[in-house]
């Protein structure tokens, strides 16, 4: 029988690979499903560090105990299923929010007065120096340059206001902003 404490050298891996599985199989099955809450996925990820082990037996030296590094491997794969899972669940909702988008899209314009009238919605909700400086710029078609000296302010903050004004313009369009893009070309 191992110990908890036991130190596992190259040939004891092979030696006692099916005192290792039976030993510790239950235990660390029980420590990752706590973290990823399926029991498929556990055994996935307990049976994945077991493959790891068996496949590189001839070239593994743990040095520390047997516990803690079986422990810490099953506690990496976790954290990789887990992150793996978050970027998927992000990913599944921002397809969502398309979906809905596209679905909301027939609804919302039903023609280019619509669209123009949504549009300007959302300039006007900009403040009043953003707004002002938007329109010299992407709909009378002014440079910087010509909106600063019509100002009497630097380009820098004609600059400033137009990031600030195009930031507002895609978190209040951004359910529509590719369609938007497409048609417009005002929100770049």
């Amino acid at each position: 029988m191992l110990s908890k404490d036991t130190i596992i050298y190259v040939d004891s891996i092979q030696d006692n690979f099916d005192k290792i599985y039976v030993n510790y199989f239950t235990r660390l099955h029980r420590f990752a499903k706590e973290y990823v809450m399926s029991d498929e996925d556990a055994e996935n990820i307990v049976q994945d560090v077991f493959m790891m082990l068996w496949e590189k037996r001839e070239v593994l030296n743990v040095q520390i105990s047997l516990t803690a590094y079986l422990f810490s491997l099953v506690k990496n794969k976790c954290i990789d299923h887990l992150r793996r899972k978050v970027v998927a669940e992000e990913y599944r909702q921002e397809l969502n929010m398309k979906l809905s988008s596209l679905e909301d899209l027939n609804r919302a314009f039903s023609s280019d007065e619509d669209i123009e009238r949504f549009i300007n919605d959302a300039i006007n909700k900009l403040p009043k120096r953003c707004r002002e400086i938007f329109i010299m710029s992407r709909i009378e078609g002014k440079k910087y340059q010509e909106i600063a000296e019509e100002l009497n302010i630097s380009v820098n903050t004609v600059e400033n206001q137009m990031s600030i004004a195009l930031k507002k313009l895609r978190i209040e369009l951004k359910e529509y902003l590719p369609l938007l893009l497409f048609l417009t070309g005002v929100v770049k």
